[in-house]
């Protein structure tokens, strides 16, 4: 049967000759894995493999099967809000990276949650139109993604309560706690002077409260690009 959804590109691998395994956040299904046929085909019209890198937005219509059914189908597909700056701005590119692999490790429902889909779909496109300002999005997003995912945290006091039950080897100085306190009840582009020991250090207090809760997390293969794009 076919369905309308809009979705958000996680990943993708090859399969076969000319086509891809995608994985897809969508607005109605939650997470789906679909097969698209003859994307990486010389024959493709335009430059469709384009379509499945991470975080595109997309408007789809898909063969949607029964719940037992794991790989699906796609039968129409278009970008409805094409990127401006993120694939060609190499700091935001490492952001993209690291965001998309968060997400595929902690997005487990194959169930709509339109309020996650609106998140996410925001976040994407406040990094895209950013010209500045951006350098904390990852501890941001991370730090609200967490409430959605039923384990967020309202105060700085409560992550490090967190972090020393979870037998963390620190917990933040005054400067970091400041930083985890405004970062944590302000929007996206909050300029906060922190300099990036301070910035790794926080995100490895983020990743770390994460993995307490997340035994899916693993290692975040993407973590180290991001420290070096992000000086």
């Amino acid at each position: 049967m076919l369905f309308k959804t809009r979705g958000i590109v996680l990943s993708y691998i090859r399969y076969r000759e000319s086509s891809i395994i995608a994985r897809v956040y969508t607005e109605e299904f939650g997470m789906q894995t679909y097969v698209v046929n003859g994307v990486r085909s010389s024959k493709s019209r335009g430059n469709r493999i384009a379509l499945y890198q991470p975080l595109t937005l997309l408007d789809m219509v898909v063969y949607h099967k029964n719940k037992e059914d794991t790989i699906h189908r796609l039968s129409e597909v278009k970008c409805y809000a094409p990127f401006l700056t993120l694939p060609y701005d190499i700091v935001k590119s490492g952001l993209a990276l690291f965001i998309t692999e968060i997400l595929g490790k902690s997005l487990r429902e194959e169930e709509s949650n339109v309020p996650l889909f609106q998140f996410i779909e925001d976040a994407v496109l406040y990094l895209d139109k950013a010209d500045s300002g951006f350098e904390n999005f990852h501890i941001q997003f991370l730090m609200q993604l967490a409430s959605y995912l039923g384990f967020g945290v309202e105060t700085v006091q409560d992550l490090e309560n967190e972090l020393v039950a979870g037998r963390f080897s620190q917990v933040p100085d005054t400067i970091e706690r400041n930083a985890i306190s405004e970062l944590l009840t302000h929007y996206y582009g909050l300029s906060i002077p922190l300099d990036r020991v301070r910035r790794v250090r926080i995100l490895e207090m983020l990743i770390f409260f994460y993995k307490i809760h997340l035994d899916s997390l693993g290692e975040i293969k993407s973590l180290e690009v991001l420290k070096e794009v992000l000086r």
